[in-house]
Protein backbone atom coordinates (compact mmCIF):
# COMPACT_ATOMS: atom_id res chain seq x y z
CA UNK A 1 0.00 0.00 0.00
CA UNK A 2 1.01 3.24 -0.71
CA UNK A 3 1.43 5.98 1.66
CA UNK A 4 -1.82 7.55 1.30
CA UNK A 5 -3.53 4.80 1.30
CA UNK A 6 -1.94 3.98 4.64
CA UNK A 7 -3.35 7.76 5.89
CA UNK A 8 -6.69 6.69 4.88
CA UNK A 9 -7.38 3.88 5.76
CA UNK A 10 -5.89 4.48 9.55
CA UNK A 11 -7.88 7.71 9.78
CA UNK A 12 -11.04 4.91 9.34
CA UNK A 13 -10.01 2.67 12.07
CA UNK A 14 -8.82 5.42 14.30
CA UNK A 15 -12.54 6.83 14.00
CA UNK A 16 -14.21 3.67 13.75
CA UNK A 17 -16.73 4.22 17.13
CA UNK A 18 -17.46 7.20 15.78
CA UNK A 19 -18.69 6.40 12.44
CA UNK A 20 -20.92 3.89 14.33
CA UNK A 21 -22.55 6.43 16.27
CA UNK A 22 -23.35 8.42 13.03
CA UNK A 23 -24.68 4.95 11.73
CA UNK A 24 -26.93 4.74 14.59
CA UNK A 25 -28.12 8.58 14.03
CA UNK A 26 -29.01 7.75 10.19
CA UNK A 27 -30.84 4.44 11.11
CA UNK A 28 -33.00 5.99 13.80
CA UNK A 29 -34.78 8.36 11.35
CA UNK A 30 -38.08 5.85 10.23
CA UNK A 31 -37.60 7.28 6.37
CA UNK A 32 -40.63 4.61 4.98
CA UNK A 33 -41.04 6.01 1.74
CA UNK A 34 -44.12 4.04 1.24
CA UNK A 35 -46.17 5.11 4.21
CA UNK A 36 -48.18 8.71 3.79
CA UNK A 37 -47.44 9.04 7.64
CA UNK A 38 -43.45 9.12 7.54
CA UNK A 39 -43.48 11.67 4.57
CA UNK A 40 -41.84 14.23 7.05
CA UNK A 41 -39.18 11.73 8.69
CA UNK A 42 -38.27 11.26 4.69
CA UNK A 43 -38.03 14.36 4.22
CA UNK A 44 -35.81 14.79 7.33
CA UNK A 45 -33.55 12.26 6.22
CA UNK A 46 -33.06 13.49 3.27
CA UNK A 47 -31.50 16.70 4.66
CA UNK A 48 -29.73 14.38 7.63
CA UNK A 49 -28.41 13.00 4.45
CA UNK A 50 -27.08 16.63 3.08
CA UNK A 51 -26.02 17.94 6.04
CA UNK A 52 -23.63 15.15 6.35
CA UNK A 53 -22.29 15.62 3.14
CA UNK A 54 -21.96 19.24 3.89
CA UNK A 55 -20.33 18.05 7.16
CA UNK A 56 -17.46 15.35 5.73
CA UNK A 57 -16.00 18.49 3.16
CA UNK A 58 -18.00 18.29 -0.14
CA UNK A 59 -18.30 21.61 -1.93
CA UNK A 60 -22.10 21.38 -2.71
CA UNK A 61 -24.32 19.63 -0.64
CA UNK A 62 -28.35 19.68 -0.88
CA UNK A 63 -31.41 17.91 -1.01
CA UNK A 64 -33.69 18.75 -3.71
CA UNK A 65 -37.33 18.37 -4.73
CA UNK A 66 -39.26 16.41 -6.70
CA UNK A 67 -42.82 15.63 -7.34
CA UNK A 68 -42.41 12.96 -4.90
CA UNK A 69 -39.84 12.45 -2.09
CA UNK A 70 -36.38 14.83 -2.20
CA UNK A 71 -33.12 13.31 -4.08
CA UNK A 72 -30.12 14.35 -2.91
CA UNK A 73 -27.21 15.81 -4.18
CA UNK A 74 -23.49 16.40 -3.59
CA UNK A 75 -20.53 17.02 -5.02
CA UNK A 76 -16.68 17.37 -5.21
CA UNK A 77 -15.23 18.25 -8.07
CA UNK A 78 -11.81 20.01 -7.63
CA UNK A 79 -9.35 17.48 -9.34
CA UNK A 80 -8.83 18.10 -12.45
CA UNK A 81 -8.45 16.79 -15.16
CA UNK A 82 -9.46 13.27 -13.38
CA UNK A 83 -12.25 11.17 -14.03
CA UNK A 84 -15.61 11.46 -12.64
CA UNK A 85 -17.80 8.93 -10.09
CA UNK A 86 -20.95 9.25 -9.64
CA UNK A 87 -22.36 7.21 -6.45
CA UNK A 88 -25.67 6.33 -6.13
CA UNK A 89 -27.68 5.04 -3.24
CA UNK A 90 -30.64 5.33 -1.40
CA UNK A 91 -32.01 6.79 2.05
CA UNK A 92 -35.75 5.82 1.78
CA UNK A 93 -36.77 1.93 3.59
CA UNK A 94 -39.02 -0.82 3.82
CA UNK A 95 -41.95 -0.89 6.03
CA UNK A 96 -41.09 -2.91 9.54
CA UNK A 97 -44.39 -5.22 9.56
CA UNK A 98 -44.55 -7.99 10.73
CA UNK A 99 -43.12 -5.58 14.17
CA UNK A 100 -43.93 -8.25 16.18
CA UNK A 101 -41.22 -10.45 15.06
CA UNK A 102 -38.19 -8.26 15.30
CA UNK A 103 -36.82 -8.89 17.93
CA UNK A 104 -35.33 -5.19 18.68
CA UNK A 105 -37.51 -2.37 17.62
CA UNK A 106 -36.46 -1.46 13.90
CA UNK A 107 -35.46 2.25 14.56
CA UNK A 108 -33.64 1.80 17.55
CA UNK A 109 -30.44 0.54 16.60
CA UNK A 110 -28.64 -2.89 18.32
CA UNK A 111 -25.32 -4.53 18.11
CA UNK A 112 -25.87 -8.50 18.42
CA UNK A 113 -23.04 -10.67 17.87
CA UNK A 114 -20.85 -8.52 15.49
CA UNK A 115 -23.81 -7.06 13.68
CA UNK A 116 -26.05 -3.93 14.34
CA UNK A 117 -30.01 -5.11 13.61
CA UNK A 118 -32.26 -2.04 12.60
CA UNK A 119 -34.56 -1.11 9.23
CA UNK A 120 -31.95 -0.25 6.57
CA UNK A 121 -28.84 -1.52 8.22
CA UNK A 122 -27.89 -3.05 5.03
CA UNK A 123 -30.55 -1.75 2.19
CA UNK A 124 -29.20 0.46 1.69
CA UNK A 125 -28.35 2.97 4.48
CA UNK A 126 -25.24 1.63 5.61
CA UNK A 127 -23.97 0.78 2.68
CA UNK A 128 -24.55 4.84 1.48
CA UNK A 129 -22.92 5.66 4.89
CA UNK A 130 -19.97 3.72 4.13
CA UNK A 131 -19.07 5.65 1.05
CA UNK A 132 -19.95 8.78 3.17
CA UNK A 133 -17.14 7.85 5.42
CA UNK A 134 -14.91 7.07 2.76
CA UNK A 135 -15.46 10.01 1.48
CA UNK A 136 -14.86 11.93 4.85
CA UNK A 137 -11.19 9.90 5.25
CA UNK A 138 -9.59 11.45 2.25
CA UNK A 139 -10.95 14.79 2.79
CA UNK A 140 -10.16 15.08 6.76
CA UNK A 141 -6.33 14.07 5.76
CA UNK A 142 -5.68 14.69 2.93
CA UNK A 143 -8.11 17.69 1.97
CA UNK A 144 -9.14 16.52 -1.62
CA UNK A 145 -10.03 13.35 -3.28
CA UNK A 146 -8.13 11.49 -5.84
CA UNK A 147 -10.89 11.86 -8.89
CA UNK A 148 -14.17 13.82 -8.75
CA UNK A 149 -16.92 12.78 -7.01
CA UNK A 150 -20.79 12.98 -7.38
CA UNK A 151 -23.66 11.66 -5.23
CA UNK A 152 -27.40 10.73 -6.39
CA UNK A 153 -28.88 9.79 -3.24
CA UNK A 154 -32.70 9.26 -3.52
CA UNK A 155 -35.76 8.82 -1.90
CA UNK A 156 -38.15 6.48 -3.55
CA UNK A 157 -36.21 3.67 -4.52
CA UNK A 158 -38.68 1.14 -2.52
CA UNK A 159 -41.36 2.41 -4.21
CA UNK A 160 -40.20 2.17 -7.77
CA UNK A 161 -37.90 5.31 -8.08
CA UNK A 162 -41.20 6.86 -9.60
CA UNK A 163 -39.53 10.09 -9.94
CA UNK A 164 -36.10 9.07 -10.48
CA UNK A 165 -35.65 9.22 -14.39
CA UNK A 166 -37.52 12.46 -14.53
CA UNK A 167 -35.07 14.03 -12.13
CA UNK A 168 -31.96 12.55 -13.61
CA UNK A 169 -33.36 13.87 -17.25
CA UNK A 170 -33.82 17.54 -16.27
CA UNK A 171 -30.35 17.46 -14.33
CA UNK A 172 -28.37 15.60 -17.36
CA UNK A 173 -25.16 18.49 -17.53
CA UNK A 174 -24.99 18.39 -13.78
CA UNK A 175 -24.83 14.59 -13.39
CA UNK A 176 -22.34 13.85 -15.85
CA UNK A 177 -19.50 11.63 -15.08
CA UNK A 178 -17.46 8.86 -16.16
CA UNK A 179 -18.16 5.83 -13.80
CA UNK A 180 -21.40 5.13 -11.45
CA UNK A 181 -21.07 3.30 -8.39
CA UNK A 182 -23.58 1.30 -6.32
CA UNK A 183 -23.63 -0.42 -3.04
CA UNK A 184 -27.01 -1.88 -2.95
CA UNK A 185 -26.56 -5.30 -3.76
CA UNK A 186 -24.88 -8.35 -1.91
CA UNK A 187 -21.79 -10.66 -1.65
CA UNK A 188 -21.41 -14.04 -2.89
CA UNK A 189 -20.98 -15.40 0.63
CA UNK A 190 -19.95 -14.55 4.30
CA UNK A 191 -15.63 -14.00 3.53
CA UNK A 192 -16.44 -13.72 -0.22
CA UNK A 193 -16.11 -10.53 -1.23
CA UNK A 194 -17.80 -9.74 -4.60
CA UNK A 195 -18.02 -7.63 -7.52
CA UNK A 196 -21.66 -7.67 -9.29
CA UNK A 197 -21.67 -7.09 -13.10
CA UNK A 198 -24.62 -8.26 -14.18
CA UNK A 199 -28.48 -7.32 -13.34
CA UNK A 200 -31.92 -8.78 -14.82
CA UNK A 201 -34.86 -6.81 -15.78
CA UNK A 202 -38.31 -6.76 -14.74
CA UNK A 203 -41.76 -6.45 -16.06
CA UNK A 204 -44.48 -6.60 -13.30
CA UNK A 205 -48.39 -7.21 -14.66
CA UNK A 206 -51.58 -7.82 -12.78
CA UNK A 207 -54.09 -9.86 -14.39
CA UNK A 208 -57.96 -9.38 -13.57
CA UNK A 209 -60.51 -11.85 -14.43
CA UNK A 210 -64.39 -11.07 -14.15
CA UNK A 211 -67.14 -13.38 -14.44
CA UNK A 212 -70.76 -12.79 -13.26
CA UNK A 213 -72.04 -9.16 -11.93
CA UNK A 214 -71.47 -10.52 -8.30
CA UNK A 215 -70.54 -13.37 -6.37
CA UNK A 216 -73.40 -15.76 -6.24
CA UNK A 217 -74.93 -18.85 -4.64
CA UNK A 218 -72.80 -21.70 -5.63
CA UNK A 219 -75.81 -23.81 -5.00
CA UNK A 220 -77.83 -22.18 -7.26
CA UNK A 221 -76.08 -21.09 -10.18
CA UNK A 222 -72.82 -23.73 -9.86
CA UNK A 223 -72.64 -25.89 -13.06
CA UNK A 224 -74.15 -23.59 -15.32
CA UNK A 225 -71.30 -20.64 -15.08
CA UNK A 226 -67.20 -20.38 -15.56
CA UNK A 227 -65.56 -20.14 -12.33
CA UNK A 228 -63.16 -16.88 -12.43
CA UNK A 229 -60.56 -18.51 -10.52
CA UNK A 230 -60.95 -21.72 -12.12
CA UNK A 231 -60.12 -20.27 -15.56
CA UNK A 232 -57.78 -17.78 -14.07
CA UNK A 233 -55.52 -20.79 -12.61
CA UNK A 234 -56.05 -22.69 -16.29
CA UNK A 235 -54.40 -19.27 -17.76
CA UNK A 236 -51.51 -19.04 -15.33
CA UNK A 237 -51.00 -22.95 -15.93
CA UNK A 238 -50.30 -22.53 -19.45
CA UNK A 239 -47.34 -20.24 -19.09
CA UNK A 240 -44.95 -22.60 -18.89
CA UNK A 241 -44.45 -25.93 -20.20
CA UNK A 242 -43.91 -29.55 -18.08
CA UNK A 243 -40.14 -27.90 -18.59
CA UNK A 244 -40.72 -24.83 -17.12
CA UNK A 245 -39.83 -23.05 -19.83
CA UNK A 246 -41.84 -20.07 -20.66
CA UNK A 247 -44.75 -20.63 -23.57
CA UNK A 248 -45.65 -17.32 -24.47
CA UNK A 249 -44.41 -16.90 -28.10
CA UNK A 250 -41.51 -14.63 -28.82
CA UNK A 251 -40.08 -14.49 -25.37
CA UNK A 252 -36.81 -15.96 -25.66
CA UNK A 253 -36.58 -14.32 -28.90
CA UNK A 254 -33.95 -11.12 -27.70
CA UNK A 255 -32.17 -13.47 -24.76
CA UNK A 256 -28.62 -12.80 -24.85
CA UNK A 257 -27.33 -16.65 -24.79
CA UNK A 258 -24.38 -17.26 -21.93
CA UNK A 259 -21.13 -17.70 -23.52
CA UNK A 260 -19.47 -20.43 -22.79
CA UNK A 261 -16.45 -19.31 -20.79
CA UNK A 262 -18.68 -17.18 -18.51
CA UNK A 263 -20.60 -20.25 -17.97
CA UNK A 264 -17.10 -22.23 -17.30
CA UNK A 265 -16.61 -19.04 -14.35
CA UNK A 266 -19.41 -19.41 -12.90
CA UNK A 267 -19.14 -23.49 -12.23
CA UNK A 268 -16.10 -22.23 -10.47
CA UNK A 269 -17.97 -20.23 -8.02
CA UNK A 270 -18.16 -21.80 -4.38
CA UNK A 271 -21.92 -22.81 -4.53
CA UNK A 272 -23.05 -25.02 -2.39
CA UNK A 273 -26.58 -26.35 -4.39
CA UNK A 274 -27.50 -29.08 -1.33
CA UNK A 275 -27.08 -25.83 1.45
CA UNK A 276 -28.52 -23.73 -0.75
CA UNK A 277 -32.11 -26.23 -0.96
CA UNK A 278 -31.72 -26.79 2.90
CA UNK A 279 -31.52 -22.92 3.04
CA UNK A 280 -34.74 -22.24 1.21
CA UNK A 281 -36.51 -25.62 2.77
CA UNK A 282 -37.55 -27.01 -0.26
CA UNK A 283 -37.72 -30.99 -0.64
CA UNK A 284 -35.75 -30.38 -4.14
CA UNK A 285 -34.70 -27.31 -6.73
CA UNK A 286 -36.42 -26.86 -10.19
CA UNK A 287 -36.28 -24.55 -12.63
CA UNK A 288 -35.54 -24.37 -16.53
CA UNK A 289 -34.62 -27.13 -17.78
CA UNK A 290 -30.74 -27.63 -19.15
CA UNK A 291 -29.06 -24.57 -16.55
CA UNK A 292 -27.31 -24.80 -13.53
CA UNK A 293 -29.38 -22.74 -10.28
CA UNK A 294 -26.74 -20.13 -10.33
CA UNK A 295 -27.31 -19.49 -14.25
CA UNK A 296 -31.22 -19.70 -13.62
CA UNK A 297 -30.91 -17.38 -10.95
CA UNK A 298 -29.07 -14.94 -12.60
CA UNK A 299 -28.65 -15.43 -16.57
CA UNK A 300 -32.07 -16.97 -17.64
CA UNK A 301 -35.36 -14.74 -17.89
CA UNK A 302 -38.17 -15.93 -15.78
CA UNK A 303 -42.03 -15.95 -14.88
CA UNK A 304 -43.48 -16.00 -11.62
CA UNK A 305 -46.92 -15.70 -10.14
CA UNK A 306 -46.30 -13.82 -7.12
CA UNK A 307 -50.04 -13.28 -5.98
CA UNK A 308 -53.42 -14.92 -5.91
CA UNK A 309 -56.75 -13.90 -4.99
CA UNK A 310 -60.14 -14.35 -5.63
CA UNK A 311 -64.10 -15.51 -4.16
CA UNK A 312 -63.89 -16.36 -0.05
CA UNK A 313 -60.70 -16.82 2.39
CA UNK A 314 -62.29 -15.86 5.53
CA UNK A 315 -63.01 -18.07 8.88
CA UNK A 316 -65.27 -20.73 8.16
CA UNK A 317 -67.25 -22.17 5.01
CA UNK A 318 -69.21 -19.85 2.33
CA UNK A 319 -70.74 -21.82 -0.92
CA UNK A 320 -70.03 -19.20 -3.01
CA UNK A 321 -68.94 -18.90 -7.28
CA UNK A 322 -66.68 -15.84 -7.10
CA UNK A 323 -67.69 -13.35 -9.54
CA UNK A 324 -63.38 -11.89 -10.25
CA UNK A 325 -60.03 -13.13 -9.36
CA UNK A 326 -56.76 -11.73 -9.87
CA UNK A 327 -53.04 -12.38 -9.90
CA UNK A 328 -49.80 -10.88 -9.82
CA UNK A 329 -47.19 -11.84 -12.44
CA UNK A 330 -43.80 -10.90 -12.70
CA UNK A 331 -40.90 -11.78 -15.48
CA UNK A 332 -37.04 -11.29 -14.69
CA UNK A 333 -35.44 -10.47 -17.89
CA UNK A 334 -31.83 -10.73 -19.45
CA UNK A 335 -30.14 -8.73 -21.67
CA UNK A 336 -31.63 -7.94 -24.37
CA UNK A 337 -34.88 -8.39 -23.39
CA UNK A 338 -37.08 -4.96 -23.23
CA UNK A 339 -39.61 -4.96 -20.75
CA UNK A 340 -42.27 -3.40 -22.54
CA UNK A 341 -42.10 -5.67 -25.37
CA UNK A 342 -42.06 -8.85 -23.03
CA UNK A 343 -45.43 -6.88 -21.28
CA UNK A 344 -46.62 -6.51 -24.98
CA UNK A 345 -46.14 -10.46 -25.33
CA UNK A 346 -47.78 -11.24 -22.54
CA UNK A 347 -50.55 -9.49 -22.62
CA UNK A 348 -51.04 -10.95 -25.69
CA UNK A 349 -50.76 -14.42 -24.99
CA UNK A 350 -53.34 -14.03 -21.91
CA UNK A 351 -55.78 -12.77 -23.99
CA UNK A 352 -55.34 -15.41 -26.77
CA UNK A 353 -55.79 -18.09 -23.68
CA UNK A 354 -58.80 -16.06 -21.93
CA UNK A 355 -62.20 -18.42 -22.90
CA UNK A 356 -65.40 -16.62 -23.96
CA UNK A 357 -66.98 -17.05 -20.47
CA UNK A 358 -64.83 -14.63 -18.75
CA UNK A 359 -63.16 -11.06 -19.51
CA UNK A 360 -59.81 -10.27 -18.75
CA UNK A 361 -58.18 -7.15 -18.04
CA UNK A 362 -53.98 -6.72 -17.90
CA UNK A 363 -52.45 -3.78 -16.07
CA UNK A 364 -49.17 -3.54 -16.33
CA UNK A 365 -47.33 -2.16 -12.70
CA UNK A 366 -44.05 -0.87 -13.50
CA UNK A 367 -40.47 -2.96 -14.96
CA UNK A 368 -37.03 -2.16 -15.40
CA UNK A 369 -34.47 -3.17 -17.59
CA UNK A 370 -31.30 -5.74 -17.31
CA UNK A 371 -28.00 -4.65 -17.30
CA UNK A 372 -24.70 -6.11 -18.26
CA UNK A 373 -20.95 -4.29 -17.61
CA UNK A 374 -18.11 -6.10 -19.25
CA UNK A 375 -15.42 -7.34 -16.48
CA UNK A 376 -12.48 -6.01 -18.60
CA UNK A 377 -14.14 -2.51 -17.95
CA UNK A 378 -11.29 -0.51 -16.39
CA UNK A 379 -13.39 0.52 -13.31
CA UNK A 380 -14.61 -3.17 -12.90
CA UNK A 381 -10.93 -3.74 -12.65
CA UNK A 382 -9.99 -0.83 -10.23
CA UNK A 383 -12.92 -1.93 -8.11
CA UNK A 384 -11.23 -5.21 -8.12
CA UNK A 385 -7.74 -4.06 -6.99
CA UNK A 386 -10.02 -1.59 -4.12
CA UNK A 387 -11.64 -4.41 -2.78
CA UNK A 388 -8.94 -6.56 -2.28
CA UNK A 389 -7.05 -4.22 -0.35
CA UNK A 390 -10.55 -3.63 1.24
CA UNK A 391 -11.04 -7.11 2.63
CA UNK A 392 -7.26 -8.58 1.63
CA UNK A 393 -8.66 -10.84 -1.04
CA UNK A 394 -9.63 -10.63 -4.48
CA UNK A 395 -13.20 -10.16 -4.73
CA UNK A 396 -15.12 -12.92 -7.12
CA UNK A 397 -17.64 -11.89 -10.01
CA UNK A 398 -21.06 -12.33 -9.85
CA UNK A 399 -24.68 -11.60 -11.58
CA UNK A 400 -27.99 -10.80 -9.59
CA UNK A 401 -31.48 -12.26 -10.11
CA UNK A 402 -32.93 -8.59 -8.91
CA UNK A 403 -33.27 -5.35 -10.55
CA UNK A 404 -31.93 -1.96 -9.97
CA UNK A 405 -33.45 -0.06 -12.53
CA UNK A 406 -31.32 2.73 -12.03
CA UNK A 407 -28.31 1.24 -13.72
CA UNK A 408 -30.17 1.03 -17.00
CA UNK A 409 -31.50 4.75 -16.31
CA UNK A 410 -27.99 6.02 -16.20
CA UNK A 411 -26.42 4.15 -18.70
CA UNK A 412 -29.13 5.41 -21.05
CA UNK A 413 -29.40 8.97 -20.28
CA UNK A 414 -25.72 9.23 -19.20
CA UNK A 415 -24.09 6.78 -21.03
CA UNK A 416 -22.37 5.23 -17.67
CA UNK A 417 -21.33 1.86 -16.89
CA UNK A 418 -22.00 0.71 -13.19
CA UNK A 419 -19.70 -0.84 -10.64
CA UNK A 420 -21.75 -2.68 -7.90
CA UNK A 421 -19.67 -3.15 -5.38
CA UNK A 422 -22.18 -4.68 -2.22
CA UNK A 423 -21.21 -5.55 0.96
CA UNK A 424 -24.44 -6.62 2.21
CA UNK A 425 -25.11 -10.94 2.48
CA UNK A 426 -28.34 -13.07 1.21
CA UNK A 427 -29.39 -13.86 4.93
CA UNK A 428 -29.40 -10.66 5.98
CA UNK A 429 -33.15 -10.22 6.38
CA UNK A 430 -33.31 -7.46 3.72
CA UNK A 431 -37.05 -6.27 3.73
CA UNK A 432 -37.80 -8.20 6.69
CA UNK A 433 -37.94 -8.99 10.48
CA UNK A 434 -34.68 -8.31 11.88
CA UNK A 435 -32.86 -6.72 9.08
CA UNK A 436 -29.40 -6.41 9.94
CA UNK A 437 -25.68 -5.72 8.51
CA UNK A 438 -22.02 -7.38 9.58
CA UNK A 439 -19.27 -4.76 10.98
CA UNK A 440 -16.82 -6.61 10.25
CA UNK A 441 -18.30 -6.03 6.44
CA UNK A 442 -18.97 -2.49 6.77
CA UNK A 443 -15.75 -1.45 7.72
CA UNK A 444 -13.68 -3.84 5.16
CA UNK A 445 -16.60 -2.06 2.79
CA UNK A 446 -14.98 1.53 4.00
CA UNK A 447 -11.53 0.54 3.18
CA UNK A 448 -12.03 -0.80 -0.02
CA UNK A 449 -14.50 2.43 -0.70
CA UNK A 450 -11.34 4.57 0.08
CA UNK A 451 -9.02 2.54 -2.29
CA UNK A 452 -11.03 2.63 -5.30
CA UNK A 453 -10.90 6.62 -5.63
CA UNK A 454 -6.80 5.89 -6.04
CA UNK A 455 -7.64 3.19 -8.40
CA UNK A 456 -9.67 4.86 -10.29
CA UNK A 457 -7.26 8.26 -10.05
CA UNK A 458 -4.69 5.39 -11.71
Amino acid sequence: MTSSTTVVLTYLAQHHERHLDELFEFLRIPSISALTEHRADVARCAEHVAHQLHAIGLTRAEALPTDGHPVVYGEWTGALGQPTALIYGHYDVQPVDPLDLWESPPFQPTIRDGQVYARGATDDKGQVFMHLKALEAHLRTTGRLPINVKLLIEGEEEIGSANLDAFIAAHRDQLAADVAVISDTAMFARGVPSICYGLRGLAYLQLDVVGPASDLHSGSFGGALANPIEDLCKILAALKDENRRITIPGFYDDVRPLAEAERVELGLLPFDEEAFRRKVGVPALAGEAGYTTLERLWARPTLEINGMWGGFTGEGSKTVLPARASAKVSCRLVPDQDPERIADLLTEHVQRLCPPTISLTVTRMHGGKPCLTPLDHPAVQAAARAIEVGFGKRPVFTREGGTIPVVATLAEQLGLPSVLMGIGLRDENTHAPNEHLDLENLRNGMRSAAQLWFELAR
